[in-house]
């Protein structure tokens, strides 16, 4: 069995975008800054970038360990990306501007933000690439926990793609009992692409469950690679 591979898809290698994709240059100056500060501050490794999809709205579903996420979720892909932000950010000065700029959009947290869904479902019909850190809040151990709903309206309705995405190490670099992060190895790992045809196949429940498997299933490969304790989960 062959192990991760850490390239781009090979469609995605020359400069040119694919017809229709957001060729924000702010965003491009700003992610390459971002990659060169985050691997000054820490060991990062991207693993199967090649299931990025060449074109096509794709929803990545990824695991929520710290604030270091959204960052580390796309920073080594070649399509720009949206982020579901909570609505509280937006309000920060400069800062709102920013991540606005960057293609963030806002979500009220602890409830159905019916209107976060219709923009996030909206970005992905016109072929852009968005994520969702689908446990709605940093994990208090690093555990993945369950996944909100909204993750299959999104699979089902409007992506041509479902790619889990898998962080592991930001825990332990960037806890949300710390004010602080400190140096680590971290890892970032997707997962090979669920075309929507075969996410209308299953119901929610079977749908929900694949991809939190799938997250739990890369995590314990990372960690077993890396010798770091295994983390445990109940069975469900």
């Amino acid at each position: 069995m062959k192990g991760p591979r850490s390239h781009p898809n090979p469609l995605l290698r020359r400069r040119a975008l694919p017809a229709g994709a957001d060729r924000n240059l702010w965003y491009r100056c700003i992610r390459r800054i971002l990659q060169v500060g985050m691997c000054a501050g820490w060991k990062v490794r991207v693993l199967n970038r090649h299931y990025e999809p060449p074109r096509g709205g794709a929803v990545y579903v990824a695991n929520h360990q710290s604030f270091l996420d959204p960052i580390l979720m796309s920073f080594a892909l070649r399509r720009p990306m949206s982020y579901m932000a909570r609505e509280d950010l937006f309000g920060v000065p400069v800062f709102g501007s920013l991540i606005r700029s960057l293609n963030a959009f806002p979500v009220r947290r602890e409830t159905a933000d019916t209107a976060a869904l219709k923009e996030a479902m909206r970005r992905l019909r016109a072929g852009r690439q968005v994520v969702v850190f689908a446990e709605g809040t940093r994990t208090p151990d690093g555990r993945i926990g369950a996944l909100l709903p909204g993750v299959v309206l999104l699979a089902q309705r409007a992506a041509e793609w479902t790619v889990p995405v898998v962080i592991d190490g930001a825990f332990e670099a960037w806890p949300r009992s710390k004010r602080l992060p400190r140096p680590g190895s971290i890892v970032v790992q997707y997962a090979p692409p669920i075309p929507q045809s075969e996410a209308r196949k299953l119901d929610a429940a079977e749908l929900m469950a694949r991809i939190r498997g799938s997250l739990i299933a890369m995590q314990t490969d990372i960690r077993l690679r890396l010798r770091r304790p295994v983390l445990h989960y109940d069975r469900q």
